[in-house]
């Protein structure tokens, strides 16, 4: 059983009317590693996500978040005030699926970027100017990408502002909902690599939603596999992957042929 667990949610449940999308999630996210969360459309994947982050609030259950570069406490995220909830928020951070609809179209990138700051009314040590900067190398792209608007970028570079904006405030947790989805195969490898860099360098903690078997194979430590709103198997890879208890996840497998070992950095 991990023991440092940054995260971890205890029967979350998540009710839209009489429709009930997340029921009875249980999960762990152990700090510096990925968990895979795998599931088809409308299996409930996105909306945990927003539940992890409280962009949507449960219907019931509790999201232990405990904190080191914080304060060092633990925290039961729906339970605490809007105040308390905006001082965690920056160690809490997301990249979405679209990255055209992410990135504001009439925002340059400099403002992009700036807007974290401006929010959390955080100030850079080194100075606003040479954090943009930073920011921008740590994801592959030049300073001058700062006066320009994001008609200007293709596809996989914008998602790689996206994920400089999730960067700014030197987050903890990083989710990533299907962030690669929208791009092709090649531009989307180089976007993976590129997170997977990151978490090495920094120690980051991430929860990876993905429809690719591959993708989950190559990037996460342990995989949770969701089915109508519940999960229905939990584990390492192989436990989860290379023998399968349940007929579900064989059904993932099988739709996927091509689950052979991917060399995504040729």
């Amino acid at each position: 059983m991990p023991t440092d667990i940054l995260l971890e949610a205890r029967n979350l449940v998540k009710d839209f009317g009489s429709t009930r999308v997340v029921d009875g999630v249980s999960l762990q996210l152990v700090r510096g590693e990925t968990l895979g969360l795998v599931g088809e459309s409308g299996s409930g994947k996105s909306t945990v996500a927003r539940l992890l982050l409280r962009l949507i609030e449960p219907t019931s259950g509790e999201i232990i978040y405990n904190s080191t570069k914080t304060d060092g406490r633990s925290y039961n995220l729906p339970d605490i005030n809007p105040r308390e909830m905006r001082h965690l928020r920056r160690k809490l951070s997301i990249v979405f699926q679209d990255p055209y609809a992410a990135l504001n179209p009439r925002m340059t990138i400099r403002q992009t970027l700036t807007e974290p700051f401006i929010i959390h009314r955080e100030r850079p040590p080194q100075g606003l100017n040479a954090r943009l900067d930073e920011l921008l190398a740590e994801v592959g792209l030049e300073p001058s990408a700062l006066s320009r608007y994001p008609h200007e970028f293709s596809g996989g570079q914008r998602q790689r502002i996206n994920i400089a904006r999730a960067l700014a405030l030197r987050p903890e947790l990083l989710v990533l909902d299907e962030p690669v989805s929208a791009l092709d195969v090649s531009v989307g490898a180089q976007v993976i690599n590129l997170l997977r860099d990151l978490q090495q360098r920094y120690g980051l903690t991430y929860l990876f939603i993905s429809h690719s078997m591959p993708l989950v194979r190559y990037l996460c430590h342990r995989v949770a596999v969701m089915q109508r709103g519940r999960i229905v198997e939990a584990g390492t890879w192989s436990e989860v992957c290379e023998s399968p208890r349940e007929r579900y996840t064989q059904q993932l497998l099988a739709a996927t042929p091509e689950l052979q070992p991917l060399d995504l950095r040729s």
